[in-house]
């Protein structure tokens, strides 16, 4: 589905790549260059478009194994627990473990 939404966008930098160069062959001087490299800028962008569009379809929504992260990003995705149910978390009288604050520093002298 992503493949197609991809297309719209795609068509449409093709379509101003080839006026643009149309418009670019027409001209003279620095303008020339300009438009032409301003065409095929066009059309690499639509190619990158097209091929972003179908690695993200092939990919499926997968997540890569390459960098790992999988254990620290997948918390992220769930619902966090509630207060309570967290261990080390929540105020001293709720949470045993907690260990106590300690007094605050001598002020100087």
């Amino acid at each position: 589905m992503i493949y197609f939404l991809a297309l719209l966008p795609a068509t449409a930098l093709t379509i101003a790549g080839y006026f643009v160069l149309y418009l670019s062959a027409r001209s003279e001087g620095a303008l020339r260059t300009f438009g032409r490299y301003l065409g095929f800028w066009a059309f690499t962008l639509a190619g990158l478009l097209i091929l972003g569009a179908l690695f993200a379809a092939a990919h499926g929504g997968h997540h890569c194994p390459v960098f790992g992260m999988h254990g620290m990003h997948e918390r992220m995705h769930g619902r966090w627990p509630p207060m309570e149910e967290r261990p080390g978390v929540g105020p001293p009288a709720a949470n045993p473990t907690a260990a106590p604050t300690p007094p605050p520093p001598p002020a100087p002298r």
